[in-house]
């Protein structure tokens, strides 16, 4: 078992690391042009941009046959400055340490900017999570938490779901922690299952908080929102429940939403004319994102290109499936049309496809607001299990409703104010957090 521990500089983080990785890559550039427009003292930027600590691990899994698999995997605390490290782990082949760097420094200011008392932390497993059975899962799942268990805690760093995980993981990987320390201990880990020290209302927060600041930008612009429409990519929790907040929440159309269909290897676009029904959809979803077809086209639905969904004539774009997806060569695809991009996955624009949509004149939430949902409500899944006291659902999506607006007019204010981009805007009130913080602790 490897434990190593090692930070990211800005200087090498900014040359060699961003060239083996282009969310880091394109995290680092977004973070450095809105420093540009901030009064830090020398050297500020590179501390705020260098992560506490990094570890790598290797770790062995008994399989179903018998053997002995060994299983690489990753820990990032980026900050602590505001309250312990949160943040999700994702198991998927691509899995690497330069993504995780950058999806915890993306959590550092998604807490700032939700003003959540909490760090930025992110975790991974080189592992397709579909080619494991339920035990393997589980004692992989286990096998994780012990070897990190030093590592995290509810004062520490708090874990969460993300690609390839699911609650039911979160709550053998809580349970092996309360195993590893003797006492229950539902605080280390948030996005349990209900019944588990889960929250009512976890499932649907990152969609609809998504969908709470389309409202909000809908408002900053004048569109009524049942008169628009929206094409979302993806079809994975995120983009399941904002498809559903924009047409119950918002009384929207839905156009299409796309998927990646494992058995083809290929990504699909599913439309219909009168738009499509969310609910419907998610029936014949399974459990990694993959609509059926067969049943789509029985119940009148195109199927396209998978990448049909970013040229359709619509108000509203919601990239809700995997990083760098708007970029130089499809930005220039976006329909006349387009007045929203709400980024509903992590890092989806890349820097350069950030100044197409500028000079466009596109309104964009950028990510660290738009889906800072999950981690709202995570938060108040770990308020809960230490009050052992739990809210009803209609009390946790009003506290989520409040908490994204508040967010969203904070973000609002400060790029009116400095005339600058929404995403810089978000940076800046992210930054002003981690610094104040840093100060009335002592640390600068």
């Amino acid at each position: 078992m490897a434990d190593n521990v090692e930070a990211c500089g800005l200087e090498e983080a900014g040359t060699a690391a961003c060239d083996e990785g282009k969310l880091l890559d394109a995290a680092y550039m977004h973070f450095r042009e809105a420093v540009a427009h901030l009064d830090l003292e020398p050297g500020m930027a590179e501390l705020l941009w260098r992560g506490s600590r990094s570890y790598v691990v290797d770790f062995p899994v008994r399989m179903d046959d018998g053997s002995i698999r060994v299983f690489s995997g990753y820990r990032v605390q980026h900050s602590t400055h505001r309250g312990p490290a949160k943040g999700g782990i994702r198991f998927h082949p691509s899995v690497d340490l330069d993504e995780i760097k950058a999806l915890a420094a993306l959590m550092t200011w998604k807490c700032a900017v939700a003003d959540i008392p909490l760090g930025g932390g992110k975790g991974g497993v080189v592992v397709d999570p579909a080619t494991l059975s339920v035990g393997e899962k589980e004692r992989l799942c286990r096998a994780y938490v012990r070897t990190l268990s030093r590592n995290i805690g509810p004062r520490q760093d708090v874990p969460a779901p993300d690609v390839g995980t699911t609650p039911q993981m979160m709550g053998w990987m809580m349970d092996e922690y309360s195993r590893i320390v003797g006492q229950y201990t539902p605080g280390v880990i948030t996005g349990k299952p209900v019944g588990g020290g889960g929250s009512l209302g976890r499932t649907e927060a990152t969609g609809f908080g998504v969908i709470f600041t389309v409202r909000e930008a809908m408002k900053h612009l004048g569109l009524t929102p049942s008169e628009c429409s929206v094409a979302l990519q993806g079809f994975g929790n995120v983009a399941q429940y904002a498809s559903i907040g924009f047409k119950e929440i918002l009384g929207g159309k839905v156009v299409c939403v796309s998927c990646w269909d494992r058995e083809d290897k290929v990504s699909y676009t599913f439309s219909k004319e009168d738009g499509i029904d969310p609910w419907f959809l998610k029936s014949i979803t399974d459990q990694y994102g993959t609509i059926n077809k067969e049943k789509a086209r029985e119940a009148g639905y195109q199927i396209e290109d998978g990448g049909a969904w970013i040229s359709k004539p619509v108000d509203v774009l919601i990239p809700a499936a995997l990083e760098g997806q708007i970029n130089a060569e499809t930005v220039r695809l976006i329909n006349p049309s387009v007045k929203i991009l709400a980024e509903g996955a992590n890092g989806p624009t890349t820097p350069e496809a950030d100044v197409v949509l500028n000079e466009r004149g596109i309104f964009i939430v950028p990510d660290f607001l738009c889906n800072s949902g999950g981690v709202t409500v995570s938060y108040f899944e770990g308020v809960q299990n230490d009050m052992n006291f739990y809210w009803t659902r209609e009390e946790v999506l009003e506290k989520l409703n409040n908490n994204m607006t508040t967010a969203f007019k904070g973000v609002l204010d400060m790029s009116t104010q400095q005339n600058v981009s929404m995403r810089d805007a978000a940076y800046m009130v992210a930054i002003h957090k981690v610094v104040k913080a840093m100060e009335l602790r002592g640390w600068i």
